[in-house]
C-alpha cells in the first residue's frame, strides 16, 4: 500500500509540473514578456569601426611628396640608390591588419630628413565600446603624452611664453625675441615661434589631430627639429614624425616650412583613408 501511495502522489506533481508548463506557454506570462528586452539589450553591441583595413605604408605617398620632404632623394645620382629611398623601410609588425609603419632616411648636402608613418587601426573587444570611442582613447593618451601648452588668444611678445619643451625651447634661456645673436652665433629669430606655429590642436584635419614641434640640442652640432602630427578618422590612428637635423652647425630648421610639409602630408594621407 505505500508503494501504490508513492505512484499516485509521484503520478499527481508530475501532472502538476505539466498543467504549470502548459499555463507558462501562452505568452502573458509578466516572465515571458520580460526575457525578450533583457536579451535584446544583452545582445546590443557597439557600432564597429569604419575601417577593416589599412593602407600600405611606404606606397601611399607619391614621388613628389617625398621628394618635398627628402630633398637628398633628387640628389642622388645611382638610379637604384633612389629607387630604395623611394621605397622605405617597412615597420617591423606582427599584424598588417591592426598596424604598419614605413621609415625613410636620406641624406643630402644641407641636411639629414627622416620621416615616419605609422597607421593603427584600432579595435574594441568591449562590446558596450565602440572602435571610434577605443580610437580616441589612444588619441587622447598620445595627446596627452605630448604635453602641448594651453592655447592662448593673445600674440605672445617674447618666446619665453611657449609652455617648456614646445617648438621654442632652444638651449639658450632668451627671456626676449629679439634678433640679437646666440652666444654661439645663431640667431634667435628662427627660434621665435609665433603662437600659430606652436604645438597646437588642429581642427581642420580628420575627426581630431594635434601638432608638436621640437627643437632638440646635440651639443656641439646642428640642432635637429622634429614635427609630429597626429590624427584619427573614425577608428584609424595615424602618426608622422619628420625630422630634419642640418649639416652645418648652428643652423636651425625652419619651423613654418616643416610644419607646412607635414600637415601636407597628413591631409594626403586622410583623404587616401578616405577614398
Amino acid at each position: 500500500m505505500q508503494r501504490k501511495a508513492y505512484v499516485t502522489g509521484t503520478a499527481a506533481l508530475l501532472a502538476a509540473l505539466l498543467a504549470g508548463c502548459t499555463s507558462g506557454s501562452g505568452g502573458d506570462s509578466p516572465t515571458d514578456n520580460a526575457n525578450p528586452g533583457d536579451a535584446g539589450t544583452a545582445t546590443v553591441a557597439a557600432q564597429p569601426g569604419k575601417y577593416r583595413t589599412l593602407p600600405e605604408p611606404c606606397g601611399v605617398i607619391d614621388h613628389d611628396t617625398l621628394d618635398s620632404l627628402l630633398p637628398g632623394i633628387k640628389q642622388l645620382t645611382d638610379p637604384e640608390q633612389q629607387d630604395r629611398a623611394y621605397q622605405g623601410d617597412a615597420a617591423l609588425t606582427y599584424n598588417t591588419d591592426r598596424k604598419v609603419g614605413c621609415r625613410w632616411k636620406v641624406e643630402s648636402a644641407d641636411a639629414t630628413d627622416r620621416l615616419a608613418v605609422d597607421f593603427e587601426r584600432v579595435v574594441s573587444y568591449d562590446n558596450a565600446v565602440s572602435d571610434d570611442d577605443q580610437a580616441q582613447k589612444l588619441f587622447l593618451e598620445k595627446q596627452t603624452a605630448a604635453d602641448l601648452p594651453e592655447p592662448s588668444s593673445a600674440t605672445p611678445a617674447t618666446p619665453a611664453s611657449s609652455a617648456a619643451g614646445s617648438a621654442t625651447a632652444t638651449p639658450t634661456p632668451s627671456a626676449t625675441a629679439s634678433d640679437d645673436a646666440s652666444p654661439s652665433g645663431t640667431e634667435t629669430s628662427p627660434d621665435a615661434t609665433p603662437t600659430d606655429l606652436q604645438p597646437r590642436v588642429l581642427s581642420d584635419l580628420g575627426d581630431e589631430a594635434y601638432l608638436d614641434d621640437q627643437l632638440g640640442s646635440s651639443g656641439s652640432t646642428a640642432e635637429p627639429r622634429t614635427v609630429t602630427v597626429v590624427f584619427r578618422t573614425s577608428n584609424v590612428v595615424v602618426t608622422i614624425e619628420y625630422e630634419e637635423q642640418p649639416t652645418a652647425t648652428g643652423t636651425v630648421p625652419d619651423s613654418k616650412e616643416m610644419q607646412d610639409k607635414a600637415r601636407d602630408l597628413a591631409s594626403q594621407l586622410a583623404d587616401a583613408l578616405s577614398s
